[in-house]
Parts: structure tokens; sequence; C-alpha cells
């Protein structure tokens, strides 16, 4: 049985591309909830599915190592090659049986799972397309660090942290999996939606590896009970309500045609879809739309701005109102520029709970008058905001004093 390829000294199955940590950490990229069809096969090697091909990543300080399986269609190809290869020969060559016995054996023999050698300059621009190389993440990573003294901050510990450039679809439906869950769980319902409605590519140590759904699997009528079945709950619905929206209204590349329309228009029109909030399409725009300014807003990213950049607005909801989505998605944009939702998903991934051994790991290392800054600055910044408060208490105590004197004079 095929094995998950492990990069080691000398290996010659595997290619590579001059990636610096500094512009790219899969640890962190491909674990913080963007994409959740990622898994750590072997130590540092992260194996998931780009382009209906299954890849392993590993890197080195200076160097993305990926490896490409071939999938079970090519597989067949292969087969049905050597299969006329030997009807051919076998023809020329009818007196030889040793040749024959031996086409005969290369037959029934099942074919390795290994590298696609002819499709080495293809892949290298599936791989450099979905993790967008051509934006300089350490200009941006500066950028927003002189902007920004707690994203400085945050940046010396998670640098690397891409944004990922996915297929529409898959970004969209995966999305919709998400509504109250979390990673882990949403990983598994990915998962058992790709086995059950997706087609197979490979199996490496046991574990099966699908293509994602297409629309039409999607838009099926059993698809809503199957998922069902499977735990999806509500959410079997939306998704095969959506894909049937989008067969019979827009068309089959319509998702994809989005990419050329403006940030508002893009994330308006995937409102339109059932199960699609204003966060869901803020992901799917940003992930894999091209929508860089889209700032997705949930619970966990209104604690952020609450409690690292004393952000008022909303004081007393408890839920996130389209207002109030627009107006911190703005101060962000305001804050961080044209690249902001790529900034924002640096801060939501430093706050992931799976992630704090890093700060933890961090602080341990550094020197006792660094910590003493870091505490005096968190000290200046309680006082700012205590201080805040008081002028608000302040101006309220008066408002309410001159209503008063006014109401006295009245009577």
């Amino acid at each position: 049985m095929a094995k998950h390829a492990v990069l080691s000294p000398g290996a010659k199955m595997w290619r590579s591309l001059t990636c610096a940590k500094s512009e790219l950490r899969l640890d962190l990229t491909l674990a913080c909830g963007q994409s959740f069809r990622w898994r750590e096969t072997a130590e540092g090697h992260w194996t998931g599915v780009i382009g209906g091909r299954v890849w392993t990543l590993t890197q080195t300080d200076d160097t993305l190592w990926y490896h490409v399986y071939q999938s079970h269609d090519r597989q067949g190809e292969t087969s049905f090659r050597k299969k006329e290869a030997g009807v051919s020969l076998q023809l020329k060559n009818k007196s030889d049986n040793r040749f024959k016995e031996a086409v005969k054996k290369e037959e029934e023999e099942p074919v390795a799972v290994t590298p696609v050698h002819q499709d080495t300059k293809e892949e290298e621009e599936m791989l450099r397309d979905y993790f967008q190389m051509n934006v300089k993440l350490g200009d941006l990573y500066r950028e927003w660090g002189a902007a920004d003294p707690h994203f400085k901050h945050i940046a010396d510990i998670f640098t690397g942290i891409r944004m990922l450039r996915q297929d529409p679809t898959e970004c969209l439906f995966s999305f919709i999996c998400t509504s109250n869950n979390h990673i882990s769980r949403i990983q598994g319902m990915v998962e058992r939606l790709c086995q059950a409605l997706g087609a197979p590519l490979c199996q490496l140590d046991q574990t099966s590896y699908h293509s994602f759904p297409s629309l039409s699997a999607l838009a099926d009528n059993s698809v809503e009970a199957r998922l069902r079945d499977l735990g999806f709950g509500y959410r079997a619905r939306f998704l095969q309500q959506s894909a049937k929206q989008i067969l019979d209204t827009h068309g089959i590349q319509w998702l994809e045609g989005l990419r050329s329309a403006s940030y508002l228009q893009a994330r308006d029109a995937l409102r339109t879809l059932p199960g699609v909030g204003t966060k869901v399409a803020d992901c799917v725009c940003l992930m894999s739309l091209d929508k860089a300014e889209a700032v997705p807003i949930d619970t966990h990213v209104w604690q952020i701005a609450k409690r690292d950049y004393n952000y008022a607005s909303g004081h007393g909801q408890k839920t996130i109102t389209d207002k109030l989505h627009r107006d911190i998605g703005d101060f962000f944009r305001k804050l961080w520029g044209p690249y902001a939702g790529w900034a924002q998903s640096v801060l939501f991934c430093a706050d992931l709970k799976k992630f704090q051994n890093l700060k933890e790991m961090t602080q341990l290392k550094r020197p006792k008058k660094e910590e003493n800054n870091e505490e005096e600055l968190t000290v200046a910044g309680k006082k700012t905001k205590m201080k805040t408060e008081t002028n608000e208490t302040v101006k309220n105590i008066k408002a309410k004093a001159g209503l008063q004197k006014k109401a006295k004079k009245s009577r």
C-alpha cells in the first residue's frame, strides 16, 4: 500500500520552491481555519488536496518542498497505455513467450502512487497561485507593524501567516458548514462531505482522499437526506439549496466570475444564497475571490477589537448586527489598509487556543527588560482605557445634571 511521503536527504520524488518561513509558515497557515482539508501526516508534513490532486507539503528555513501523488484517473490512463503497448509488442513478438509473460505480469500489477513528472510546471504554478506567492508578505507585515503597535508585537511571534486562494466552490460550501461550529468539527464534516459526494483520488496509509464535490453533485435532490444522516443537521438543506440556486439562477461559472466583481458586489451576491450571512460571505470573498479588504467579523474578532483596540462601538449589544459588522470592518480597513483581511487573519490565528504555546515559549525566551517594557505598555493601555471611560462617565453626569436644572426651572 502507498504511504504518505516524508522528505529525506537525497529524496528524488520531491520538488521545491524558494520560500522563507517569514513568507509562509505551513503549520500556522494550514491550521488556522482557512481551509479544512489539510492534515499533519508526519512531523512538519501536511497532506491535502489542491486542484483535484493530493499533495504533501513540508518546509525548511528557506525552501518549500512538495510531493504530488498520482490520482486514480491518471493511474487508469497509465494502465491503459501499458496495455496498448503490451498488445502491440505481443503482435510483433508472438514467438517470444517470455516477453508475453512479462507483459501479462506488468498488466496485473497495481500501478503505484507516484509523482506526475510531466505536470511539473503546471503544479508549480498551482502552488504559487494557492499561496498567492506574488504577494510579498514581509512588506505587508512591516506596513501593518508601523501602523499598529499591537500587531507589531503579535507579528514577532506569528510570522508567515498567508491568505490562501482557494477554489470558490470548496471555500463557499466549507464555510456554510461553519455555522455554530468549531474547527475540528468542521474538518470532520468537510471530510465526510468529500467522501460522500467527491471523486476518489488516491489512498495513502489507509486514508482515502477525494476531490471536493461539484456543484451538480451538491445540488442533487437526494443530498439533503444523505447529509442529515451524516450529521450535518440544518446545514444539509443550506448546502443543497445553495448549490441548486447557483446552477438554476446563475450557472456553473458564476462563483469564479465574482472574482472580477467589486468587494461589495461579490459579498452582496453571496448573501442571497441560503445559509450565507455577512461573515460567511466575507470569508469566501477574502479566501477565494481576491477581496483582500474583506474582514470577516464574528464574536471572536469582536472580542479582539474590544480587548486589544479599546473598540467601544456596539457596547452592550449581544449580537453582531450588519451595522456593527460594517463598522468594525471599516475600523480595521482604516488601520491596516487594502490588505486588512490578511492582517486580521494573523490576529485571529494568534488568538486560537491551539497556538497559545507559541506565545508561552516566546515569553520564556524573552529578556526580563523586554518583559518589563511590555508590562509598562499594558499598564499604560489600561490607564488610557480607564481615562476614556472616566471622561464618558463625567460627560454623562454633567448631562444628567443639566437636565435636572432645566426641570427645576420649568416648574
